[in-house]
């Protein structure tokens, strides 16, 4: 992994993900504004009004924007390409480069940034479906030491503390002071602290639907046998 670089200005970052709801997030300064929408079937429809909205809360146009970061991940198939092709699609309006992070390393900036974090380092966790979680292990200042990976919970590090949204859906308790939610506001104000992962998604597993690779029995043409009357 290496780190972002960049010639931040006084202009604005918008922050984008869409590994575990529709995240977005502006920041210039000390001014951060975070909007979400919560709906998991809702991430093509609400992207771009969140970011139009956001926009409008900043008072300004969706062209002003100078700087674009991404969540990469890990997160579902369908969520996160729509994601990454909008924030690429607003990155290159900009004339900039699209700014990549791992969505675990913004819940990770969070925990930290809120001085909550545990001494001993933590796990961040978030729903992988199938009884699984997404999860990476972080030391107290929020720096990633491992992961990404998708197990089950059973499989997390033990005796190290647990939070993130993948809690409350595998029934775990988290730890206290942890984040709940992704905060993409976050992500727009301090990307250039997080680990570049590159722009290829995260899914760390296939996605659900697949393109069959043999012929169902059932489309497999049948060799007719003409009745003897009909053969010349």
């Amino acid at each position: 992994m290496t780190a972002h670089t960049s010639d931040l200005t006084t202009g604005w970052t918008l922050g984008v993900d869409t590994s575990t709801a529709v995240c977005v997030g502006l920041a210039r300064g000390d001014r951060v504004i975070a909007l979400r929408d919560d709906n998991p079937r809702a991430h093509a429809e609400r992207l771009m009004p969140l970011v139009e909205q956001a926009c409008a809360q900043a008072g300004i146009a969706v062209g002003e924007i100078c700087e674009v970061s991404v969540g990469v991940g890990p997160g579902p198939y369908t969520g996160l390409r729509v994601g990454i092709v909008t924030a690429r699609m607003l990155a290159h309006l900009a004339g900039t480069e699209l700014h990549p992070v791992c969505s675990l390393d913004i819940l990770a900036r969070q925990w930290a940034d809120a001085g909550t974090a545990p001494a001993g380092g933590f796990v961040v966790a978030t729903d992988a479906r199938r009884h699984e979680l997404y999860w990476a292990r972080y030391d107290a200042a929020g720096q990633r030491l491992d992961g990404p990976h998708v197990s089950s919970p059973d499989a997390l590090p033990q005796g190290v503390a647990v939070g993130g949204p993948g809690c409350p859906a595998r029934r775990m308790t988290p730890a206290e002071g942890a984040p709940e939610q992704l905060d993409a506001g976050v992500l727009a104000a301090s990307w250039t602290r997080m680990p570049d992962v590159g722009l290829e998604p995260l899914y760390l597993r296939d996605p659900d639907a697949t393109v069959p690779t043999t012929r169902k029995a059932t489309l497999t043409p049948a060799r007719l046998t003409l009745p003897a009357a009909l053969r010349g």
